[in-house]
């Protein structure tokens, strides 16, 4: 396989997250029409369903690909993921569809965790480093169309038409993967599965402050971003009257706020990652308090103004989940493998209990998404003054 077609195929493994997740966005209203007519703000749990199974899974996908081989879980995940797809799809019940993304969650968690394990047995150093930034650009690019193909398959197959189509893209992603990518972890290179030391890395990490804290924050700001995912398309449709355009303003924004990844590289050497995070957090709570004090008096543009908020979530978190995950793992270089498994999972899974019952206070307005998004942006900002404190305090190493 030459580097341009390992490319391709790490992205698209990347992207099978993305598209999990926005594709989701306009079957929501179909969904709650049919599987939930009686409480129609339970349908946005299909997106932290999802989110929540890939928390649990990111813990364990890692491990498991260092004690049993790359190909073998990333080729089981997909077979998780299609299976848990081919259910949803063929459920009327929705309790059975959120189990079903659960599952499909942790699924998804297989290539998309173990592709860093790949490209990390292939490459290393600065060649890792370019071949990591490649993937992630093109999967930067996956939210800006997901929601259009998403609408686009609806239009012509129903609700029902998304998971179909997941089943098709895994299918095809591992296919090309058994066909194309052999075993990239030797036999000899493999480590068992030894849970006393996965426990004791584990109470490594939460014993260093810095990293209990990045984790805190981290959580509070993928809190944000899905808080905004589960309450975005009752937004356009029920307040801004959006609902047939959703999906271009979405994607648009979606695009724009990709360049957040850009600056970030640009600023962070200049300006460092802790003050750089606490920045974009005050500029949050700044514009969430604007937003929320002079909406109703905005009249025709309060849309366009919503529209720039929202920019700002997406922007915002390309601005801080990386720069957190970095500060977590900086301590942590000796077990760095075991620290962004529990890093990811526990930041997740923890976002995703705290977004879903937010979700669910929907009320025919953007006060509850609002105001939600400024109390977890402030607390994050707090915690991050906090943590320069105890910057401080720590010994030089």
């Amino acid at each position: 396989m030459g580097r341009a077609e390992f490319i391709a195929l790490m992205a698209m493994m990347f992207a099978t997250i993305a598209f999990s997740i926005d594709a989701m966005l306009p079957a929501l209203p179909d969904i709650a029409d049919e599987l939930t007519p009686d409480d129609p703000t339970r349908a946005p749990l299909i997106m932290t369903a999802f989110v929540l199974g890939m928390g649990i899974g990111t813990f364990f996908m890692g491990p498991l690909s260092d004690a049993f081989g790359r190909r073998s879980i990333m080729i089981c995940g997909a077979g998780l993921y299609i299976t848990a797809s081919a259910i949803a799809w063929a459920s009327s019940i929705f309790e059975v569809v959120l189990a079903a993304r659960v599952v499909q969650g942790i699924g998804a968690a297989g290539p998309r965790v173990v592709s860093i394990a790949v490209i990390r047995d292939l490459y290393s150093g600065r060649e890792m480093a370019k071949i990591v930034s490649i993937v992630m650009m093109i999967f930067t690019l996956v939210p800006g169309f997901a929601p259009t193909l998403g609408y686009l398959i609806i239009s012509t197959g129903g609700w029902r038409g998304i998971f179909a189509a997941f089943m098709v893209f895994s299918a095809i992603s591992v296919l090309w993967l058994g066909l194309r990518l052999p075993e990239t972890l030797a036999r000899e290179d493999r480590r068992p599965l030894r849970p006393r030391l996965m426990i004791t890395a584990v109470g490594e990490m939460f014993a260093h402050p810095i990293v209990r804290l990045s984790i805190v924050v981290q959580t509070l700001c993928m809190s944000i971003l899905f808080t905004v995912l589960m309450m975005i398309q009752p937004v356009y449709e029920q307040i801004y009257d959006k609902q047939d355009t959703f999906h271009f303003w979405f994607g648009g924004i979606a695009l724009v706020s990709a360049l957040a990844s850009f600056l970030n590289a640009m600023l962070v050497m200049r300006l460092g990652m802790r003050r750089l995070i606490t920045m974009a957090l005050a500029i949050q709570i700044v514009l969430s308090v604007t937003v929320l004090l002079h909406n109703e008096t905005l009249g025709a543009s309060a849309f366009f103004v919503f529209a720039i908020w929202q920019a700002y979530v997406f922007f915002q978190a390309g601005l801080t989940i990386g720069n957190l995950n970095a500060i977590a793992m900086e301590p942590m270089g000796h077990i760095a493998g075991m620290a962004a498994s529990v890093i990811g999972a526990v930041s997740t899974v923890l976002a995703a209990m705290i977004a879903s019952p937010i979700g669910l206070l929907f009320d025919g307005t953007i006060r509850p998404l609002i105001g939600a998004v400024f109390v977890m942006a402030l607390m994050a900002f707090v915690v991050m003054r906090y943590m320069g404190r105890v910057e401080a305090r720590l010994p030089a190493e």
